[in-house]
């Protein structure tokens, strides 16, 4: 068995990122691949996958943000012009390769990569029911800032949390 790897993710990964996001997500959740394409250009060192076996198993998506900025769901990643955290917007792993550890290898990644830019911290929103893995990685739930972010966290189905983990 090989050992998984993280790197980043280019546009040739879009078909695998958007097969793993089909078996993960129920259909309220999937983002087109258009949408996905124009995310990787505004943020393109953001952006890993998790390779395991020869093919692409895993996949994080993010952008440099504010504390207590988030995107609403199918929304365009805005980067901050002076930011001081990373916005995790979309962590998944294929099905098939659940138990392998490839979700945490790919967020310690990312906070790697934060603190190298001088993050503090990282931002996310949870979604179908993940606040417990979330909170394995020390986020804890908080407010997003003022009535305009609430209204985007509105915008993800079901019960949708957002969350801070300061970093370093």
């Amino acid at each position: 068995m090989t050992t998984p790897s993280v790197r980043a993710m280019r546009a040739a990964d879009l078909d695998a990122v958007l097969a793993i996001q089909l078996a993960c997500y129920g259909a309220g959740f999937v983002e087109d691949g258009a949408l996905i394409a124009r995310r990787l250009a505004a943020a393109p060192h953001t952006g890993w996958v998790a390779e395991h076996e020869g093919g692409v198993r895993a996949y994080l998506a993010g952008y440099p943000s504010v504390a207590g900025k988030l995107t609403p769901l199918h929304g365009e990643f805005e980067e901050a012009q002076r930011p001081d955290s990373l916005y995790l917007h979309d962590l998944a792993v294929h099905p098939d390769s659940s138990g392998l550890g490839l979700g945490p290898l790919l967020v310690r990644h990312a906070w790697a990569h934060a603190l190298q830019a001088g993050w503090r911290q990282s931002t996310l929103v949870s979604v179908q029911s993940s606040v417990g893995f979330w909170q394995r990685q020390g986020y804890e739930a908080t407010r997003p800032d003022g009535p305009g972010q609430e209204a985007r966290l509105a915008t993800y189905p079901g019960e949708s949390v957002y969350m801070i983990r300061r970093l370093g």
